[in-house]
């Protein structure tokens, strides 16, 4: 697994640290989203943050690290999510449904810095790219997990061969949610989409 990227910070306090880049992160994917993450400079960050630029610069070293921070804050969201569905006494299929729902809801609630990535990921330095892409595999790695324990208790039918494919499939039908909002969400509420997709997940994965 590869280990979170360290970004030097001038200030000591671990709970501080969090605060302000919680800040930034927060004004800095208004303003990649609107302006471009190449257009928006760091004294606009640091307004919008609500500190001087002299402060921005005690917890970042520069604006690709807050192109960092805002990816490893989407991770870290989608993996909170998706591991409270892991529990042992239940069927890979109901585990399935459960995860397919809760990262559903992760896609919604974080789905313009979701987008971000997507729209900016090369921007990132090689080695923060590196660690970005390593965490969407754990991602579908997750899904595979699941897949895998289904057809091992026979609640879900797959083929070995196909299960990294269709982890795939699912991450791609979640994230679909964010990257075709201008016409999904017109007409369906994200409800009616999370019982759509897993419906026809578990139709293919169930049946003979």
């Amino acid at each position: 697994m590869e280990h979170r990227k360290s970004i030097p910070s001038m200030v000591k306090d671990p709970k501080l640290i969090e605060k302000r880049r919680d800040q930034i992160i927060e004004a800095a994917v208004e303003l990649f989203i609107s302006k471009g993450f190449h257009k928006t400079t760091t004294r606009e960050i640091s307004r919008a943050s609500g500190f001087s630029i002299g402060t921005l610069y005690e917890y970042i070293e520069s604006k690709e690290d807050v192109l960092y921070l805002v990816c490893d804050a989407i991770h870290e969201g989608v993996e909170k999510g998706l591991k409270e569905v892991l529990v042992n006494g239940v069927s890979g299929a109901v585990m399935l449904k459960a995860a397919i729902k809760g990262f559903l809801r992760v896609m919604d609630e974080m789905q313009d810095r979701v987008l971000l990535i997507y729209q900016e990921i090369k921007s990132l330095p090689k080695e923060a790219m590196k660690y970005v892409l390593a965490k969407e595999e754990e991602i579908t790695s997750f899904f595979e997990e699941i897949l895998r324990r289904g057809r091992e208790d026979g609640s879900l039918k797959i083929d070995e061969k196909y299960i990294k494919l269709m982890a795939h499939n699912i991450v791609v039908l979640g994230e679909m949610w964010t990257f075709r909002r201008w016409s999904l969400h017109k007409h369906y509420t994200l409800e009616e989409y999370m019982e759509m997709q897993t419906s026809l997940i578990l139709r293919e994965l169930t049946e003979e």
